[in-house]
C-alpha cells in the first residue's frame, strides 16, 4: 500500500547508502521517543522496530508482564500491545520521508505480519532458513511451511510488501561470503515464488575489505541474473559477530562499515553501537551511531587501488555461490522445497550452527590474509581444492581466537585496522 522503504531508497540511488540503527524498546514512549529522535536527524535514515526476544517465539503474554512489573524488554512487543498504541508511536513519524521496517527474527512470522499489516506497515525481514536455523529450535520444513503462508500474506495484503533477506547475516560471523552471497538469493527466489516483488539482500561485515568489496559485487551480480524481474537493493550490517570492547575500537569499526558500504555501492546500512559489547544500546548511543556513520558517508571516497585484491575475491564468490545456488535449485520445482532437501543432504551447511536440520561438517577459518575461507566442505557440492583444511579439525584454541579476531584488531593500538586488505 504504501511502499516507503523502496521509494526512499530509491529516490537516494547515488548519493551514498541511507543509514538505519537496529533499535527496540518495550514501552511505548520509548519506541515512540526513539523513532522521533532517529526522525529528526538531517541525513537519510530509516526507522526501525525491533522486536523483543518473548515475541520472537510467539510469547505475546510474557512481555506486558514484565512491563506492567516494571522490567526492561530487549524490543518493541509489536503484537503484545494493542494495535491503536503503536499506531500512536508512529502517528506523525512514519511516512514517504521516514520509513519503518518491523525487524523480528521469528521463525514462524504470520502473527507479525499480520500486525504489521493492521498498522498500515509494509516492511520487514528475515527469511525461511535465515530465521529459523540460527535463532530457533523449529524443524527447518515447519519454518518453509510458515514463511509461505506469511509471505503470501504480506503479498496479499500490501501493494508493495518488503522483505529484507537476512540470508547475507547467517550467525553473525566465521560464514564464508559465498553461503551468504547464496542463500539471500536464494531466500529471495522463495519470497518471488510466494508472491513478493520488493526485496532487499542482506550482507554482514566481515574480516577483509577487500572480500567483502568482491563479495558484495558477486550479490549484486547474482541478483541480476536470478532476481532481475523483481526491485531489490542491497543491505550492509556493521559487523555482527563480537564487538570491540573500547570506545575508539567501536567506532572504528562502525566508520570501516560506514565507507564499505559506501564504496560498494550499498543503499542501505544497518548500523551498530559503540555499546554493543556490553549492553543494550540507548536512544543516544543509536543516534549517535548514526552520525558518526553518516559522516563517514559523507567523505570523499578514494581513489581505487589496483592492488586492492577485489577481482579475486569477486571471481571466487561468485563462482562458489552460483553453485551453490544452481545444485539447490535443481533439486526440487519449489525452492521451499528444495531448501529442505539441501539441508537435509548437506549440500547447504552452516558453520557452527547447531539447529538439528543443520549437518555441522562444514567449517570456517581466517586465513592468513585476514579473509574468511572454507575450513572443511562436508558436503558441499564445491571442489575440495575451495578447503583449507581437509580434515576440518579445529580446536576450540583456534576457534575462540577467530571468535575474537575482529574485535581484537580494533582495539589494539599496536595494529590500526583502518585499510585492512
Amino acid at each position: 500500500m504504501s511502499g516507503y522503504l523502496d521509494r526512499f531508497v530509491a529516490d537516494r540511488a547515488g548519493v551514498g547508502p541511507v543509514v538505519q540503527p537496529r533499535m527496540g524498546f518495550g514501552t511505548v514512549s520509548t519506541m515512540r521517543s526513539g523513532l522521533a529522535r532517529v526522525a529528526a536527524l538531517d541525513y537519510p535514515v530509516v526507522g526501525t522496530l525491533t522486536l523483543d526476544s518473548y515475541t520472537r517465539v510467539g510469547d505475546y503474554t510474557t512481555p506486558l508482564q514484565r512491563l506492567a512489573a516494571g522490567e526492561e524488554l530487549n524490543g518493541y512487543p509489536i503484537v503484545s500491545h494493542p494495535v491503536e498504541r503503536t499506531a500512536a508511536v508512529l502517528a506523525g513519524l512514519y511516512g514517504p520521508a521516514f520509513p519503518v521496517q518491523v525487524r523480528h527474527g521469528t521463525a514462524l512470522p504470520l502473527g507479525v505480519f499480520r500486525r504489521l499489516v493492521e498498522l498500515g506497515l509494509d516492511a520487514t525481514e528475515g527469511g525461511p532458513v535465515s530465521y529459523c536455523l540460527p535463532y530457533s529450535r523449529v524443524p527447518l520444513r515447519q519454518a518453509v511451511r510458515a514463511w509461505a503462508v506469511s509471505c503470501r500474506f504480506l503479498a496479499d495484503h500490501t501493494e508493495r510488501g518488503h522483505i529484507e533477506s537476512f540470508g547475507g547475516c547467517l550467525l553473525g560471523q566465521l560464514c564464508p561470503p559465498s553461503l551468504l552471497v547464496a542463500m539471500g538469493v536464494l531466500e529471495g527466489c522463495f519470497f518471488r515464488r510466494h508472491g513478493l516483488r520488493h526485496m532487499s539482500f542482506s550482507y554482514a561485515q566481515g574480516t577483509s575489505a577487500a572480500q567483502d568489496r568482491g563479495a558484495l559485487r558477486a550479490l549484486r551480480a547474482l541478483a541480476a541474473t536470478y532476481l532481475g524481474d523483481v526491485t531489490w537493493h542491497v543491505v550492509l550490517y556493521t559487523y555482527m559477530g563480537l564487538f570491540p570492547r573500547t570506545p575508539d575500537g567501536a567506532e572504528l569499526l562502525i566508520r570501516d562499515s560506514a565507507r564499505l558500504a559506501r564504496d560498494a555501492g550499498c543503499e542501505r546500512l544497518i548500523v551498530k553501537t559503540v555499546s554493543e559489547a556490553w549492553q543494550i544500546p540507548s536512544i543516544a548511543e543509536n543516534v549517535a551511531a548514526l552520525r558518526l556513520a553518516a559522516t563517514e558517508i559523507g567523505r570523499p571516497s578514494p581513489t581505487e587501488d589496483p592492488e586492492s585484491g577485489d577481482d579475486a575475491y569477486f571471481e571466487e564468490i561468485l563462482d562458489e555461490a552460483r553453485t551453490l545456488i544452481d545444485a539447490v535449485l535443481d533439486l526440487a520445482p519449489d525452492v521451499g522445497d528444495a531448501l529442505v532437501e539441501a539441508f537435509a543432504s548437506g549440500l547447504l551447511d552452516v558453520p557452527y550452527c547447531l539447529h538439528t536440520d543443520n549437518a555441522g561438517a562444514a567449517t570456517c577459518v581466517i586465513d592468513d590474509r585476514g579473509a574468511l575461507r572454507w575450513g572443511a566442505l562436508g558436503r558441499l557440492p564445491l571442489p575440495r581444492t575451495t578447503a583449507a583444511d581437509a580434515s576440518g579439525r579445529l580446536g576450540s584454541d583456534r576457534l575462540y581466537a577467530m571468535l575474537e579476531h575482529v574485535a581484537n584488531r580494533y582495539d589494539s593500538p599496536l595494529i590500526p585496522p583502518r585499510g585492512n586488505p
